[in-house]
């Protein structure tokens, strides 16, 4: 039988923060926080057996103070609590960014002798700035295992599904100890971009950052979104942010095989959008940004019916991040895989440092360079002839020499394929010569396949293209 743990005399901090824990900063760039706990006077005999004696309830005043954790320095100065005459204290403190921050609480009585207890709690690694929420399925998760060094930074923490804060290290959607099983996954997961994203967001905003990891392995949209409403999925991330206090500066998001394998293509888009407004509306944030991840390849046996699925749920996430307000995709076509369907841990760095390039673009309004070129107009020239124009193209086309073989554009119309007979670049364009005159309504795919190969057209020495699938030909 466990013994009962007795009140201990001092201070007590029960609620409001905990060790390791990041909380979100507000607009101001502050946190406000309430803390609370429990008041217990004591006096030390002052002859052995040195026995703890209640003592006089009079004149009792709890405070609270901050302090760096790397030097002691005063962050926030003694702030005096509201103390009910049970002993129950409360306590408003307002923190400024930055961290880790030590949180102290003191006991003080007036009249007191030094034989008075004035000890109190103490919270350790408390950091005030931004927190990510994880979502998607396994390659949110991570499952790569192969070697890179990335491993653990003071300042980058993560709510664990334990319920708990704790320093962010792989792999970071352990289900060890969980309490929040909604998204508890049926395989070891391995190395991810989330922590490497973090430390890049930490080391160029200089806030500390936390994560909020659920997503789950396998999981179609439908487990997150179904019917207009948010689905479990959904909920168990909701409640894993509220239990850990935050309030998310961004999402990031990638998700869409388990789709592809369930023939549910053609209006993700739309349903994708729908989980988006509804987070939003959930977490009461309508710019809440969405970082999220284009499919990678995968080199299971595809058949033209995956072919044509990875290459359509690809075209939505394109028209996704086209049509959604603050909805952003990155590119990952170029990138190694650890198995058939998953990123390696090396390609999982180069994601992550993707995703930081657009967040500190887009939401932190640093200068980065960081959108990937998709076709923004496809023209007939010739009547076998046509023209991709890329955009944003701000060095010059990188086609890598491929041969005929490997091209990577393909062309069809009603009446099937129409085989490329060379393709060149021309500035921000890539002409394709067509075998036949394509019909009205011809279509224009780009690195599309399930495996197309892993050799993508770039933006010389910044970004590789985006997939595309079905643009029409003007």
């Amino acid at each position: 039988m466990d013994a009962v743990r007795p009140q201990p005399f001092g201070v007590t901090l029960t609620r409001g923060v905990s060790d390791w824990q990041i909380l979100s900063r507000g607009s101001a760039g502050h946190a406000q926080l309430e803390l609370g706990g429990h008041a217990r006077p004591g006096r030390i005999s002052a002859e052995p057996p040195f026995v703890f004696d209640a003592s006089d309830p009079a004149g009792l005043e709890v405070s609270v103070r901050v302090v760096a954790e790397q030097d002691g320095g005063l962050v926030v100065g003694w702030t005096t609590a509201d103390l009910d005459a049970t002993g129950e204290w409360t306590a408003r403190l307002t923190i400024p960014a930055g961290g880790p921050y030590r949180i102290e609480t003191q006991l003080t009585q007036s009249g007191g002798d030094g034989l008075v207890f004035t000890r109190g709690d103490v919270v350790h690694h408390v950091g005030v700035g931004d927190v990510y929420l994880v979502i998607g399925q396994s390659n949110a998760a991570g499952r790569a295992r192969d070697q890179v060094e990335d491993g653990p930074s003071l300042g980058v923490h993560q709510f664990h599904a334990d319920g708990r804060w704790r320093l962010a290290s792989h792999p970071l959607n352990d289900g060890t100890g969980a309490v929040f099983t909604g998204h508890l996954e049926n395989h070891n997961t391995g190395h991810s971009p989330a922590l490497r994203f973090a430390k890049r967001i930490q080391a160029a905003a200089g806030v500390p950052v936390g994560l909020v990891v659920a997503a789950f392995g396998g999981a179609p949209l439908r487990w997150w979104v179904e019917d207009g409403e948010l689905a479990p999925l959904a909920q168990n991330a909701l409640a894993m942010l509220a239990a850990a206090g935050a309030r998310p500066r961004g999402v990031l998001w990638y998700q869409g095989e388990a789709d592809c394998y369930e023939s549910s293509v053609d209006d993700y888009a739309d349903r994708f959008g729908a989980l988006v407004n509804l987070l939003r509306q959930a977490l009461d944030d309508p710019a809440l940004p969405f970082y999220t991840a284009q499919l990678a390849r995968c080199t299971q046996d595809p058949g033209e019916h995956l072919d044509r699925a990875w290459g359509g749920l690809r075209e939505q996430q394109r028209q996704a991040a086209n049509r959604l307000d603050r909805v952003y995709l990155l590119p990952t076509g170029d990138l190694p895989l650890y198995d058939s369907i998953h990123l390696s841990s090396a390609a999982n760095l180069v994601l992550a440092e993707r995703l930081a390039d657009a967040a500190l673009a887009e939401d932190y309004g640093l200068v980065r360079h960081w959108r990937a070129p998709e076709p923004i107009r496809v023209r007939r020239i010739e009547p076998s002839r046509i023209a991709l124009t890329f955009a944003p193209i701000m060095n010059w086309i990188n086609d890598f020499e491929l041969p005929l073989a490997r091209c990577p554009f393909e062309v069809e119309d009603e009446h099937g394929s129409c085989p490329v007979t060379d393709w060149r670049v021309d500035g921000s364009e890539i002409e394709l010569g067509l075998a036949r005159e394509p019909a009205a309504g011809a279509l224009v795919h780009g690195m599309w396949r399930m495996d197309h190969g892993g050799i993508v057209p770039s933006d010389c020495t910044r970004m590789p293209f985006l997939s595309f699938y079905g643009v029409p030909v003007a």
